[in-house]
């Protein structure tokens, strides 16, 4: 079997970078640095570890979509903060109740820069966000095997084994301490059926809610109840069809009752938690193999200077190479 393709979620690597160091490294005109040597150094640990075959960046090019939006207009709500920032840049939503510091869109240019100089390309579509980006490669890639880099436990919903692997690398606890998801780990740890492992979990969490990302889910019912439900049908259809029956035992008069009052929800909802299949992509960078020396090595080595990011670069460069850590 080939290398598997590692697909980036950007925005929670860099994000992860820009809030776990230190903000006083910085470039030699002030500038803070800490969300771009992160995210090297994040990259290149990964790339160490895991050995792909090839890595994409995936971006967001809108972090709050307006089709989302439509479908539950509390949807990441309170995380607009307009003094925070542009939040349709590329930046991406930030994880707590706000926008993107404005600190961070700065480095996040620079990153660019250096993926672009080290040969490493990114995939975005306008109007989507990276979750539906990485979707659509999980959809469309004719690779042995996929390999998703996420904090975000949304993208659970994308584990399977046919037909190719897909596994999410789960960096909620540090790079350092992913865990890595397949559908028996999705299984095990929230109780859908390994089957259909990554459908249950987006079923699963559509019923339970996301507080963070502004969905009410169904009231009365949690993580487990949820679970329990889900796992008791085929699919969404199947489980709200199973609402207006009566007659279908598989579904407690309880139940019944709390979702009877979540019904405009229970339309709306896949639209919104489950990421897209058929985003409309747009590249920078060849889509290639994993590179193993720069495509721009004098640039390469003026953004490091520049921006104070002369080890990090280098780590990255050697674990693209396949080389020990400098």
């Amino acid at each position: 079997m080939d290398a598997p393709v590692m697909l980036l979620d950007s925005a929670s690597l860099w994000f992860r970078a820009f809030y776990g160091v230190p903000a006083t490294l910085t470039a030699e005109d002030g500038t803070p640095v800490n969300a771009a040597r992160g995210f090297c150094d994040m990259v290149a640990r990964l790339v160490r570890g895991r050995r792909p075959g090839a890595v994409v960046a995936c971006l967001d090019r809108d972090w709050r979509p307006a089709f989302r939006v439509r479908a539950i207009p509390s949807y990441k709500a309170h995380r607009v903060d307009p003094s925070m920032g542009d939040p349709s840049s590329p930046v991406g939503g930030a994880p707590d109740a706000e926008a993107a510091p404005p600190e961070l869109g700065p480095q996040v240019e620079i990153i660019l820069e250096v993926l672009a100089a080290a040969g490493i390309p990114t995939a975005g579509a306008e109007g989507y966000e990276a979750d539906d980006v990485i979707g659509t490669l999980c959809a469309t890639e004719k690779t042995d095997a996929i390999e998703v880099v996420s904090g975000d436990r949304d993208l659970l919903q994308l584990v399977r084994d046919e037909p190719s692997p897909v596994r999410i690398v789960y960096i909620a606890r540090g790079v350092s301490k992913y865990e890595l998801y397949g559908p028996e780990d999705v299984a095990a740890r929230y109780g859908v059926p390994v089957a259909r492992a990554g459908d249950g979990y987006a079923e699963m969490a559509m019923l339970r809610g996301d507080p963070s990302d502004g969905l009410p889910g169904v009231a009365g019912i949690g993580e487990k109840t949820a679970a329990q439900v889900v796992s008791k049908f085929g699919s969404w259809d199947e489980m709200v069809a199973a609402v207006l029956d009566r007659s279908d035992t598989r579904m407690s008069s309880a139940v019944r009752a709390k979702m009877a009052k979540a019904g405009e929800y229970l339309v709306k909802a896949p639209e919104v938690v489950r990421v897209a299949p058929d985003a409309p992509l747009d590249w920078t960078g060849e889509r290639r193999t994993l590179p193993h020396d720069p495509v721009d090595t004098d640039k390469l080595a003026e953004l490091a200077e520049r921006w104070n990011l002369t080890g990090s670069v280098d780590r990255l460069v050697a674990a693209l190479k396949g080389e020990d850590a400098p």
